[in-house]
């Protein structure tokens, strides 16, 4: 199981937001590529990026930052938050992004999720975003009525590389993850699972990694801030 260091861009610094709320934001890095290099430094395979005011605004505002990331590390790294249109996706892929998250458009333009899976194959992620059960967008500001296994299900035949699932409840809050939902989404598609939101303990990952799904990885953000996760210890647990 993969473990995904977190970093979450907010007007240009790696921050953390106590379950989705922008004006609950924690600044923990003035310098986004620098944090990238120390979660490089300590072992990590995978980074997960996310332009957060790019999420509410519908395009990407945290360009800068993530090209920065970008240049500097050499491990793969997956983006989600404003990444709305065929545009922006070749746009960012073309720039060295690894995988590209797409939320909003999932429930909005679910074709163009098929279509961008169809173009460039193992680089579009699905991030599913959830609120007891049903589905959030833009930033998680507004709900909808969609429930994240049926919309998961829908992508099934599309060729999307990974599910995203996250918690909104959980996210930010140290509370450990809502692994029975994650692990009920897990069983209910053949599409990879990433776990988000909540992990906040070495204890929570072998949870998840021992929940009887079979889980692609985990993302963890304050935790690993917070020094409540050591980084290189949680990777040799997980290998």
């Amino acid at each position: 199981m993969i473990l995904y260091p977190a970093i979450d861009l907010k007007d240009g610094q790696a921050v953390r937001l106590y379950k989705g709320a922008m004006d609950q934001a924690t600044v923990f890095n003035d310098d986004p590529a620098a944090q990238a290099m120390e979660f490089v430094e300590a072992g990590c395979e995978w980074l997960h990026l996310v332009d957060l005011n790019g999420a509410f605004a519908g395009e990407p505002v945290n360009a800068a930052p993530v090209e920065a990331i970008l240049k500097r590390t050499r491990v793969p790294a997956q983006l989600g938050g404003g990444i709305r249109d065929m545009a922006t996706i070749e746009r960012w892929l073309s720039r060295g992004l690894a995988r590209v998250i797409l939320g909003t458009v999932a429930v909005e333009n679910p074709a163009l999720v098929r279509e961008a899976a169809r173009a460039f194959p193992g680089q579009v992620a699905v991030g599913i975003d959830a609120r007891n059960g049903r589905v959030a967008t833009k930033g998680w500001a507004e709900e909808t009525d969609v429930l994240a296994t049926d919309l998961a299900r829908s992508f099934e035949d599309a060729g999307v590389a990974a599910i995203i699932y996250t918690d909104i409840n959980r996210d930010g809050a140290m509370q450990g993850p809502n692994i029975e939902e994650t692990a009920a989404l897990a069983h209910a598609v053949s599409i990879p699972v990433i776990a988000s939101g909540g992990v906040s303990s070495l204890d929570d990952l072998i949870a998840l990694k021992t929940c009887g799904a079979s889980l692609n990885g985990a993302i963890s953000g304050r935790a690993l801030y917070d020094g409540a996760i050591d980084l290189k210890a949680a990777l040799a647990a997980l290998r």
